[in-house]
């Protein structure tokens, strides 16, 4: 029992589980765990590469840091201007009702169907990842940006078409919510992922914080026609940057190399081997255990002949290949089951309602703000949520500060040995701040005249903080515990919020105005507050539910069995 996560005793390589580190405890009893000599470690051979580069220069792995990096911040960018859709009517909500003479849940619902076009083309977009890989939807999702953009700015006071345009602007967007932090788990080891899985949640989240406050003061000034013509010329500038600096981050690599997946495989040394090994530190290979339905884990590093390394020319190409010879019928149906899986439901639930609930901050912010006694307009509304993106920029800093750190500290606790669970320990400044946040906005926001602004918008700062933390450790422990089906758990997150998010824009207004601020979210931290302590079953039984499901997946067999009788596609 590791840290207080239960042992699992059906597999001796348990998907997930890896020996990273060398351990001084090891090293001072003979050495009775030896290393493969044929495995990678890192610049300092402390650290074991997990999942292993292959032996191929078209690798991601084997990409330069900073190649990698550069993509990943391009991504970034661009995503942070997608993300500026979602909340791109924040702050002038209450006006557009005015302007279009619709009623103010009509107006909220221009971002509800938009968040629902982001969690359906999620779904289609997906199972496409998979087998032909990423590039051409990051492509195709920053032009259909740029089109929806310009298509919202010019719709006038035609709302159908505005709510079409808000449609595909989500559908944009579904590109880059789903797929950014799959990538981050292609381009990197598992001891590298902590700060730029940060990067990409606060792109993605810090962006759509930062936009009301602009938006505010350019509506006010220019038109809110010209918020989406601003998205759309700077999606447009980064066009470029994506067509011609972010290759296919996608790769075929031979299994025995996603040693995350398969399991740890340095092993202990035999007696006898130890014996004749006159190396210290650096024996033979030892015997593993194959896994069940796993090919042999042995020569890591022995692999055929690599294929030649792609010109640039070819790296322009949207696709390069199938990345899996699944069918995509199959992978379209995979996603719904895992939403009864223990470790997927857990992060939906984790990053999901936090997400939700700062959605329906944002429609208090647009009821309350504007009301008596404060009287804000379009400009001061927008400035309210310059806390929740001090919030984003401090969740950031936090989650990569701690997310690789506790990850090595807990890992170096327990010997060496890396359990995906010790990503869950992000949780816990999250369920601090995330539900203190939620309980001081309802306390403050309901009374105003005696709280003013400033403390609603200090409690929005701490909800946004809890939110990223929760967003960064929910992503890490998909990609380093269930890599293997990491991009249909980002289907799973990116469905849930989104749809959570779209009933919150139906409901939200009606709650607060029947129940009150104040009780409403009192209920709804309370809820939070039960969500985070379902990590504790999550921690403890972790490593058992990775094993049963590695043995038994029965969610992939029931959705295939259904594409297999599906004759029509």
């Amino acid at each position: 029992m590791g840290l207080g996560i239960l042992e699992d005793n059906k597999l001796e390589h348990v998907p997930g589980t890896a020996l990273v580190l060398e351990d001084d405890r090891r090293q001072e009893t003979e050495h009775a765990f030896a290393r493969d000599a044929s495995l990678k470690y890192d610049a300092t051979g402390q650290i074991l590469l997990v999942p292993q580069p292959s032996d191929d220069p078209n690798d991601p792995l084997n990409w330069s840091l900073w190649k990698r990096d550069c993509i990943v911040l391009i991504l970034s960018l661009t995503s942070v201007i997608a993300a500026t859709l979602s909340p791109l009517l924040a702050a002038n909500t209450f006006s557009l009702t005015l302007s279009f003479g619709r009623t103010f849940t009509e107006m909220a619902l221009l971002t509800g169907y938009h968040l629902l076009g982001v969690g359906l083309a999620g779904f289609l977009f997906v199972p496409s990842a998979r087998i032909w890989g990423k590039r051409h939807l990051y492509l195709l999702g920053t032009i259909i940006v740029i089109i929806s953009t310009a298509w919202g700015g010019s719709s006038k006071k035609n709302y159908k078409s505005l709510l079409w345009a808000r449609i595909f602007q989500g559908i944009g967007l579904a590109p880059f919510e789903a797929l950014v932090n799959a990538s981050v788990g292609d381009l990197y080891h598992v001891h590298q992922r902590g700060i730029r899985m940060a990067l990409s949640n606060l792109a993605l989240f810090g962006g759509a914080f930062f936009t009301p406050v602009l938006v505010g003061k350019i509506a006010d000034t220019m038109g809110y026609k010209w918020t989406f013509y601003f998205v759309a010329i700077f999606a447009a500038v980064m066009l470029p940057f994506v067509i011609f600096f972010v290759p296919e981050t996608s790769f075929k690599r031979e299994q025995r190399f996603d040693i995350d997946t398969m399991g740890n495989l340095i092993t202990q040394d035999k007696p006898e081997t130890r014996a004749n090994s006159g190396e210290s530190g650096c024996a033979t290979n030892g015997d593993v255990e194959k896994p069940e339905g796993r090919d042999s884990v042995h020569g890591v590093g022995g692999q055929t002949t690599p294929r030649p390394m792609a010109t640039w020319k070819q790296s322009l190409m949207p696709f390069n290949g199938r990345k899996t010879d699944e069918r995509y019928l199959h992978l379209l149906l995979r996603p719904f089951p895992l939403f009864f899986h223990p470790g997927i439901l857990w992060a939906c639930l984790i990053q999901g309602t936090l997400i939700g609930w700062t959605v329906l901050i944002g429609v208090v912010l647009a009821a309350v703000m504007m009301s008596p006694p404060l009287w804000f307009g379009e400009v001061e509304t927008g400035y309210m949520y310059t806390g929740a993106f001090v919030g984003a920029l401090l969740g950031f800093i936090l989650s990569g500060l701690l997310a690789d750190w506790s990850a090595r500290y807990l890992t170096r606790l327990n010997h060496g040995v890396y359990e995906p669970e010790f990503r869950l320990v992000l949780v816990i400044p999250q369920l601090i701040l995330g539900c203190t946040g939620l309980y001081g906005f309802g306390w403050t926001a309901a009374n105003m005249p005696k709280y003013g602004w400033f403390w609603p918008d200090f409690f929005f700062a701490l909800e946004v903080m809890g939110m990223v933390l929760g967003a960064v450790s929910s992503a890490l422990y998909i990609v380093d515990a269930h890599r293997d089906m990491a991009v249909e758990g980002f289907t799973c997150l990116l469905v849930f919020k989104n749809l959570f998010s779209f009933g919150l824009t139906f409901k939200g207004f009606d709650w607060i105005v029947q129940g009150g601020v104040k009780p409403v979210f009192i209920a709804i931290a309370s809820v939070q507050v039960g969500i985070c302590m379902l990590t504790v079953p999550m921690y403890v039984f972790g490593k058992k539910n990775r094993s049963f499901f590695h043995r038994h997946n029965v969610f992939f067999d029931v959705t295939d069995w259904i594409a297999d009788h599906l004759t029509f596609w």
